[in-house]
């Protein structure tokens, strides 16, 4: 049987499958359910754990931390100056979207390995014509 492609995974997904007054918090719990492969980078970690831990406290943030470890379909891809340096061409090119450095590496992760979806709640991730999960669900 083949296997599903695998979706690339933004910090809004992240936030919303683990704070439960999220709005979108039931819909990434169905998707992270039965997911396909996924992918993040280490950058959409980063922004989720600081989200907790300026939103919440430290107990949340490592507990956010220790939901990302837990997901088994879930990789955490490396990031390079290259992806850095293309992201920022990204980011450039689409400078009327007010996207972050992370956005913008996740743009291009999705374009380099050809993801056709994103699991996000921010609309511009599908810039490029990655699917959102919130359009797709």
């Amino acid at each position: 049987m083949p296997q599903s492609p695998e979706a690339y995974v933004d910090t809004s997904a992240l936030i919303a499958f683990a704070d439960r007054s999220d709005t979108w918090h039931a819909l990434f719990c169905r998707l992270f359910s039965d997911p396909p492969r996924l992918i993040t980078s280490p950058l959409v970690v980063a922004e989720g754990h600081g989200w907790f831990l300026k939103r919440y406290d430290r107990t949340k943030a490592l507990q956010f931390l220790a939901m990302v470890e837990s997901i088994d379909a879930l990789r955490v891809i490396p990031t390079d100056a290259r992806d850095i340096e293309a992201a920022t061409k990204l980011m450039r090119r689409f400078s009327d979207q007010d996207l972050t450095l992370v956005d913008a590496v996740g743009l291009h992760a999705i374009g380099t390995r050809k993801t056709g979806v994103c699991w996000s709640t921010d609309r511009h991730l599908g810039i490029t014509g990655a699917k959102l999960a919130i359009h797709v669900s």
